[in-house]
Order: C-alpha cells, then structure tokens, then sequence
C-alpha cells in the first residue's frame, strides 16, 4: 500500500474476503498509509461477506475439572493475560461474589468480615474488590486475604490503589476534575477467584499455573463451542504524529530562570500544579531548550501582566503581551510552532507590566502530520482486553477518565479501535464488540472524522469517545478535536465492566455533531459532552457557588464550542450508578471567547432508572441553545440547573413529562417549555419522535420490536422500569396502572404478535386490530412468566398499513415487552397461515 498512496488518482480498495482474522498485534497504519491526492484508501469487506478482526486467542482442549460444580478446564499458554472471555460470541462473567454482600468493615485499608471462606482463597493477589458509588465505579487489587482479628477475613487492600482510591484521591481541582469523591470504602462485589465459580456462565484465569476455568451455560458445549480468550488491548491502531500531547509544570527541569525569578506554590488561581516562577524585573528571562518542533508555554493573563520578548534559538521573534482585563490560568501566550525537527532553545524576556508568570509547558515533539483519508467498511473489529486494572486497580473520577497510577494525571480508557491525530478517518456500516475497554477513540486532536451506520455493543468500558481532557489550553486549529461526526449509529450494552462508561463521551471538541443515535442499555449516562466544570466560568459565579472567593478561583479558557447534539435517541440508561442522565453536558462552551454556541435538539429522552435530570447541563455547563426535545418516561427532573455556573443557556420549546424541572443557574433562560400528560403529545412533539434515532431507512427491517420502539405510542398513566434483571426483552418493559390505558403501534405486513409478562399482579388486556376489537385476554398468572406471546394474529393484508392497539382492562399492572411484525404470511404443510 505504501508503494502505492504517493500515485493515487483514484480510491484504493482493499477487499477482506469473510472469516475471522486473529491478529498478533494490532493492525497499525500510519501517515505512510494515508490516502492522497484527495482519494482514500478503503478497507472494506468482499461483497457481502463477514471478515473480524480479532484480538482473541481461541482457547479450546477443555475438560470436566470438577463434576460436583461442573468446571471445566484449559490450559493456555504460559504469560497469558485477561480479564475477559467471550463463549459462541456471549460475554463470560469474571467470577464473582454476590452484588452487594455487606457484613464488611473498612479497617484501616482493609474489608474485614466475620466469613472466614475468604480466607480459603488461592492467589489473594489476584482478587480485586469492586465499589459503585454516585457517578463512581472504583476497584482495587488485594495485597493478600489474612486472618481478622478475633476470626474472619481480612481482605487487605493493595497499598498504592488503596491510597489513590481513598486515603490519596487525585483532586487537582478545575479544570481536570470537580470533587475528587467519593472513595473506595465498601464492597459491591469481590471479584476473580477460583472459588467465586458459582453461576453459569463465569470464567476464571489462573495466570500462576495458565490454566482457564469456566462454568458453562445450558446448552453450551465446550468440545463445540468458540472461546475467545482476548490477548490484544486493540485491534486497530491509526496513528499520526505528534500524538497525545499534554502539559508539565514550570518545575520542568530543561527550564532555567535567572536569579531573581521566584516561585509561588499553593495559589488558588488555577495554576498547572498549583504553582508558578514569577519575576517583577524587566529584562529578566526564562529559557527552556527542548527537542522537537515546536512549544506552548503556559502564562497567566493579567491586569497587572505586560509584554514579552519571545527569542528562538537565540534569535527575536517577536514581542507578545500577557496583559489582559480579567485573570486567567494556564493561557499559551507564547506559542512557538513549524520549527525543523530537532533541538531548539525558547527564551522569555520580561518588556513590561509589573509581573512575568511561567506556569508550564507543552513540548510538541514531532511534526503534525495526520493519520488521514483512510475508511474501514463492514468489517467487524472485536474481541480485546485491557489488564491495567489488574495491576494498579481502577482509579475513577467520572464517565471512563480515569486517574494514572503513578502520574495522577488524567488517563483514559484504552479503545478497541484507536485513532490519534486523525484527519477525514472513516468508520461506516462496521461492528465493534465484545471489547476489553472503550469500542473506538477518535483521540489527539482528530479532526473530520466519521463514524456512520455502525453498531458498538458490549464494551467494558464507554462506546465511542472523542477528543480530550487535558488540551482546554490549545489555540492553534490544526490541533484541536474538530469537526468530527458521530451519527446513525446504534450504541448499546456499554460498560460491562467499567460502569461508570457511558454510550458517547466526548472532551474538548470544536464543531462536533452527534446526531440520529441510538443508544441504550447504559449503566451510567447515554451522552457526556464536554470537561472542565466550571473552569471557564467568572469569579463572580465561582463565589456564589462557594467555591472560592471572588478573584481567587480557578478559572481559565478551552476551545470548545459550536457542537451539536441532535435528534439522537436515548432510552434505558443509568441502570446501575447515580448522579447522569440521558444527555449530560459539563464545563464551558462557547470557545476562547464564548461566541461559539452549541445547540442540543431534537433528542428523544426515556426511561432511566437512577437518573437525576434526563436533560442534565451540570456545573459549569454554558453557551446551551436546548430546544426542540422530548423528555418522556422521565425518572427525576426533565431538566435541572443546580448551581451559579451554569450559565447562559436557552431551554424552550421542549416537550416533557411528566413535570419536574429547577434553575440555580445563571442567565438560564426556559420558556415555552410544554408538560404533556396522558402520553397525548402535540403534533410539534410527534414530529421530533419522528426524526430522532436511525433513519426509518436503517430500522425498517425490525421484527422484534422492543417496548422502547419509537414507533409505540402509549396514552395513560405507563412506567418504564429498566435494568430489571427478570429476562424481559433487554430487561426492560413498560407497565401500566390504570384501566383504560393503551399501547399503539401502526405496521405494515402479515401478522404481529404481542410480547409482554404473565403474574399474579395483571388481569386482562383487550387488543384491537385496525379499531376492531379482537378479544380479551388474560395475563394472570400464579408466577412470573416473561416474554410471553399473549397474542398474535396472522392472516393481514401484508401490503396494507395496520393498526394494533392494546389496552389495560383489569388487574393491578398490564405489561408490554413489545411486538413482533410478520411481512408475509407463511404457511404450514395444509396452507394454513402461521405467525411469525
């Protein structure tokens, strides 16, 4: 391919004929590899055929290992690493203990029980102990499990995690992270030991003696069955130069200050690292020697700042100033870029104004020269693992950013699909799942990038993510995240592992658009958009919110601003955490100088079950035109502005219900907004239904529709509990209370069938074909028995648009897991029409 980019004049496609391909190391490509001359070069798969990259190894060669508890057994090779498994393409369970077993203490850094199994546990070590908390999902190896005092287990916790996870939270403040809490103090569950293989369907890795265990499922045959045992942390790798780039502190050791330069540690100003060298000397100087191709240097803005000569390996450049009306942190006023590759020397020279701030640096070591012009095409990329946290634990701040062990810097989660400083990069008509981390990273500045008409499902980390936490400083165009579109892509069964992961998260992110998604089955929130709470917002509003007194706050800039969030489709999330929602955006919009507004519309939000606010513009959020959504099944508040630094935004013309909303913010203007009742929604909100998720194009081939279908209408008094764990449909059903309500779906084909609960608690429902009453039937039942077809007819005119409607008669609930729809009618050996 190399041989062949440089004389493009037209596309380059590459065919991948079907079949799996397991990949040694991830397939890496480079600006080497890039389209050129205005063509692309185009992965895609052979006509219809199927080709996966894969990162797993299959394991196979199992045997019965323990018959009282039906463990099987396989070896594997010496060195193998894992923390997932994937059995005929179904997740396994890492072994684990029950969901929130109690009867622990926290003692000093470990849980202590009076169970003393735990202490019959082999390789301690490799047990970790998981705590979900608010908005976070914390976990941490054992140094080892001892005996407790007075009898009992004592389940010692890894020293360092331990620290980062309680006695140590990283809490740099604005513009990295808010609170720094909660810490790890309780166990939801103990995870990853032999002795733990208790449900079908859990594995266990023994990394001492390489050997896997795992407890099969019913129906499931090892001597048949596809074991994947992932081994690879990506399976694909577009990387261009310069890569992640991310500041260091004025205390670098390749800068140098002349002698009356002085420092100043503990300022409340937002300073990188709390501290600066300053100097009030004109004439004196500050000289950093690097090696690479260019360098930001971070100041601070002031009234009391001035001018600056700028000198370049030795020679003046020019003169920049530092001045300016209001204090702010952290700003590139010196930025030095397109030198040649190699050793230089910046040098800063005090002109004017009663101080100079050094505050940090950002080396840009390389050239930027994008990975670009490159599309992958119906290719399924899947099956891959991520073992940090089995070393240094998990150590959370929110919605899969984590904190790195050693540095305490922000970090995030690895993606199965990773792209770093891209340009015109393509994703469409793909598959990403069965993943050890995040599904795909459009990361580093990536920039005119898609991902299209694809599906990510069952990820242990977030979905999509894109962009950054840690280069709100950045001012030059060609290394912000921008102009990137994620749209029309179904994004579900996210944060398998991680739950804290949500379906999109997106950093720092200039012209985004996110649009005609759907996204589902999230343990957290469905979309996070945007960092930094409340960085950008004025001293002023900082105070009100008691965060600091006014001219001593945190406060800086970031690039981000004219994003698009719309007419996505966000239903049953926030199953297991606390403190999201549907849509969730923090820190400022607007850019450098707040003109840059983004807009959030024609979103569709429903069902949730721990949610706060469906529509959720946290602390610091600004610069919001929210228009034009519709909030039903709502949990919590359909929308709600706790605080001061939430500050100009627009919510109007949204549709709700049912009612709940609050405004602490500032400049938060909501008008002709409109509760709706009954599920009677005006012709205006039908036609945002309409529009919002996959183009009709793209879902028009369902037959099993779920009871989150956006083309059911329910009118009454209907809930939508999720995350129910019963076996319904995507665990999900809507349920009805009152006699009198209904369900309507309008169809076209053959048949249809009705999918719902029988229990002790339901009566009768009657159904309606085409306004014609069909029956009553019966939904009572002594015991629980879900998915159950209560009703199906076959016989329709499949060329003709029909009707169901059902409706609540009697009993306490009437339940609706959804429909199915036949298109033709198929008929049995004496021609007799059957249901599909």
């Amino acid at each position: 391919m190399r041989g062949l980019v440089g004389s493009m004049t037209t596309d380059i496609n590459v065919r991948l004929r079907g079949g799996t391909y397991r990949l040694a190391a991830p397939f890496t490509l480079g600006p080497a590899d890039s389209g050129a001359n205005g063509h692309q070069v185009v992965y895609s798969a052979y006509r219809t055929e199927q080709p996966v990259l894969s990162g797993a190894r299959q394991v196979g060669g199992f045997s019965l290992y323990d018959r009282s508890r039906n463990i099987y057994r396989a070896a594997v090779p010496p060195g193998t690493t894992s923390r997932q498994l994937f059995v005929n393409g179904q997740r396994a369970q890492r072994a684990r203990g029950p969901l929130d077993p109690g009867g622990f203490t926290l003692k000093n850094s470990s849980f202590v029980t009076g169970d003393t199994s735990y202490r019959s546990f082999t390789n301690a070590s490799a047990v970790e102990v998981v705590y979900n908390r608010d908005w976070k999902h914390l976990r941490c190896p054992l140094a080892g499990i001892t005996e407790a005092a007075g009898g009992g287990s004592s389940l010692d916790v890894a020293p360092g995690c331990f620290a980062n996870n309680n006695t140590s939270v990283p809490n740099l403040g604005f513009p990295f992270n808010g609170a720094g809490l909660p810490k790890l103090e309780g166990v939801s569950w103990v995870e990853n030991a032999y002795q733990l293989l208790t449900e079908p369907g859990e594995f266990y890795l023994d990394t001492t003696a390489n050997y896997l265990y795992y407890l099969p499922r019913p129906g499931e045959n090892l001597a048949t069955a596809q074991v994947d045992l992932p081994v690879l942390d990506k399976v694909v790798d577009l990387s261009g130069t310069p890569g992640h780039l991310a500041p260091v502190n004025d205390t670098d050791p390749r800068a140098t200050y002349s002698p009356s330069w002085r420092t100043a540690g503990g300022r409340p100003y937002g300073d990188f690292d709390n501290d600066v060298h300053y100097t009030m000397v004109n004439g004196d100087s500050m000289t950093f020697t690097f090696t690479g191709t260019g360098l930001d240097v971070l100041t601070e803005v002031n009234t009391d700042a001035g001018a600056i000569d700028v000198y370049v390996d030795g020679t003046k450049t020019r003169t920049v100033s530092a001045n300016g009306p209001v204090r702010l942190a952290q700003q590139p006023v010196v930025s030095v870029t397109g030198l040649s590759p190699g050793g230089h020397t910046v040098k800063l020279v005090k002109a004017g104004g009663d101080y100079l701030v050094v505050d940090g640096f950002v080396v840009i070591p390389d050239r930027i020269a994008p990975v670009h012009d490159i599309t992958f095409r119906g290719i399924t990329f899947a099956h891959t693992t991520w073992n940090l946290p089995s070393t240094v634990g998990y150590l959370d701040n929110q919605a899969g950013v984590l904190w790195d062990a050693v540095t305490r810097r922000s970090v995030r989660i690895p993606a199965a699909v990773q792209v770093h400083r891209g340009r015109g990069i393509v994703f469409t008509d793909v598959e990403i799942a069965h993943t050890g981390g995040t599904g795909i990273d459009l990361a580093d500045g990536t920039r005119e990038s898609t991902i299209t008409r694809s599906r990510i499902h069952d990820t242990s980390g977030g979905g999509v993510s894109l962009g950054e936490v840690d280069d709100y400083y950045v001012t030059d165009p060609t290394r912000m995240t921008s102009g990137d579109t994620i749209s029309q892509n179904v994004i579900e069964y996210v944060g398998q592992d991680y739950q804290d992961a949500v379906g999109i998260w997106a950093g720092y992110t200039r012209g985004a658009v996110l649009a005609n998604n759907e996204i589902a089955h999230t343990p957290y929130s469905g979309i996070s958009m945007g960092w930094g709470w409340g960085w950008a917002a004025s001293c002023e509003l900082q105070a009100k919110q008691n965060n600091f007194p006014v001219g001593s706050c945190r406060r800086g800039t970031d690039y981000a601003g004219a994003n698009q969030i719309v007419e996505n489709y966000v239903y049953d999330v926030m199953g297991v955490l606390h403190d999201g929602g549907h849509i969730y955006t923090n820190g400022g919009q607007g850019g450098h100088d707040d003109t840059l507004t983004s807009e959030f519309r024609g979103n569709v939000l429903s069902g949730g079950t721990h949610t706060n606010n469906m529509i959720y513009q946290d602390e610091g959020s600004s610069n919001w035109d929210t228009h034009h959504n519709v909030i039903h099944f709502a949990n919590g508040s359909w929308t709600g502005m706790w605080t001061p630094t939430i500050h100009d935004i627009r919510m109007h013309d949204n549709f709700y219900a049912p009612a709940g909303s609050y405004n602490n913010g500032t400049n938060v203007v909501l008008t002709d907004n409109t509760e709706v009742k009954n599920g009677d929604w005006p012709p205006a909100a039908g036609e945002i239904i309409n529009a919002a998720g996959l183009p009709r194009e793209l879902r028009a081939n369902r037959s099993r529709l779920d009871d989150f279908d956006l083309s059911i209408e329910y009118h009454g008094s209907w809930i939508a509990p999720g995350f129910r764990g019963l076996g319904d449909f995507h665990e999900t059903v809507h349920a009805a209370h009152n006699n009198g309500d209904s369900a309507t779906m309008t169809f076209t084909g053959a048949g249809v069938g009705v999918i719902g609960e029988k229990n002790s608690d339901q009566g009768d429902i009657e159904v309606f074909i085409d306004d014609v009453s069909k029956g009553v039937i019966s939904t009572s039942s002594t015991s629980r028995q879900v998915q159950q077809t209560l009703y199906t007819i076959s016989d329709l005119d499949p060329a003709t648009p029909h009707t169901i409607r059902v409706v609540k008669r009697s009993g306490q609930y009437a339940t609706l897991d959804g429909f199915l729809v036949c298109a033709t009618p198929r008929r049995d050996g004496q021609g007799r029409s059957q249901a599909d």
